[in-house]
C-alpha cells in the first residue's frame, strides 16, 4: 500500500488535470473577458471532474505557454484566485502546478491547502523553452522552510518538450533520483499533452523501482488505461477527459464517466 492510499483514497489513482485558461501576462489572455471569465471555465472544467468520479484533481496553468522556468508572481497570484473560489465546491483530494517552476508550485500548494504537486524537481534539460536548470537541493529546502512538508512531491523525471543533458539512460535517472531526491512519485510522460508515455519505459522503471510510487503521466486513454494501470500505481489524465480527446477544449463530463467506470473495473 502506498501514501495514494493515505492521501487520495485509492491505489492505482486517477489524478484529473483541471487546465487553466490564459492568465494575466500571458499572451493568450483574454483582456475583455477578464478573470471572472477564467474562475467560470475553471468551476466548469472542475465540476464535470468532480462530479464525473475521479480520484483526485490538480491544477495547473496549462494555457500559459509558451512556459516559462521562472514563473512571474502575477500568474502564481491568478491561479491561487482561482483555486480560492474553488474551494468551497472541492470534495476530493487536489493538487497543483505551476508550469514550470518548482518552488512556486510548492509556494501555491501552501497558499491553497493543496495535498500534492507535479513538476520538474530535478535535472538539466535543452526545451523548447530554453535551458533548464533545476535544483532539488534549493527547493526541498524551500518547501520546508515555508511548512510545506506534508505536500507530496511528484517528481516528472522525462518532461515534455525537452532532453536531459546529460544524455543519461532513464532507468539510471529514476534510480539516482529515488536515491538522492526522495521524492513521493516519479512520473513518466509523453513528448507532450496528450501524447502516449513509453510503455516500454514506465515497465523498465517500475521493474527497476518496485518499491516507487510510478505514475503514467501523459497519453492514458480508455483505450489503453488498462495496459497503463496494470504496471503504474496511476495515472495523471488531462487530454482524454476533453470534448472528443482534443487538448484545447473544455472537459466532457460524459467521458470523464465512461473513463472512470473503466478503472473502476479494472481495480476489481
Amino acid at each position: 500500500m502506498t501514501w495514494l492510499k493515505d492521501v487520495i483514497g485509492t491505489e492505482k489513482a486517477i489524478i484529473a488535470m483541471c487546465h487553466l485558461m490564459a492568465l494575466p501576462g500571458d499572451p493568450g489572455y483574454d483582456k475583455s473577458a477578464g478573470m471572472d471569465y477564467v474562475v467560470e471555465n475553471a468551476i466548469k472544467d472542475f465540476s464535470a471532474l468532480q462530479e464525473g468520479g475521479v480520484d483526485a484533481v490538480m491544477f495547473s496553468n496549462e494555457f500559459s505557454l509558451p512556459y516559462l522556468t521562472d514563473v512571474k508572481v502575477e500568474t502564481v497570484a491568478a491561479m491561487a484566485r482561482v483555486i480560492g473560489e474553488l474551494k468551497h465546491l472541492i470534495k476530493i483530494p487536489f493538487g497543483v502546478n505551476v508550469l514550470w517552476d518548482a518552488k512556486k508550485t510548492i509556494d501555491l500548494a501552501a497558499a491553497t491547502g493543496a495535498s500534492f504537486v507535479r513538476e520538474i524537481f530535478s535535472g538539466v534539460y535543452a526545451s523548447d523553452f530554453g535551458l533548464w536548470n533545476t535544483s532539488a537541493g534549493e527547493t526541498a529546502r524551500h518547501q520546508s522552510s515555508i511548512g510545506a512538508q506534508n505536500v507530496k512531491l511528484i517528481y516528472n523525471i522525462f518532461p515534455e518538450a525537452s532532453a536531459y543533458l546529460a544524455g543519461r539512460d532513464i532507468i539510471d535517472i529514476a534510480r539516482t533520483t529515488i536515491f538522492n531526491c526522495k521524492p513521493d512519485a516519479i512520473c513518466i510522460s509523453g513528448s507532450m499533452a496528450g501524447m502516449e508515455t513509453s510503455i516500454e519505459i514506465l515497465q523498465s522503471v517500475k521493474e527497476t523501482l518496485p518499491d516507487a510510487v510510478v505514475l503514467a503521466n501523459t497519453g492514458v486513454k480508455i483505450q489503453n488505461c488498462d495496459k497503463y494501470l496494470g504496471i503504474a500505481d496511476g495515472a495523471i489524465v488531462g487530454t482524454t477527459f476533453k470534448y472528443d480527446g482534443i487538448f484545447e477544449k473544455h472537459v466532457d463530463e460524459n467521458r470523464v464517466k465512461e473513463f472512470m467506470n473503466k478503472v473502476k473495473e479494472i481495480r476489481k
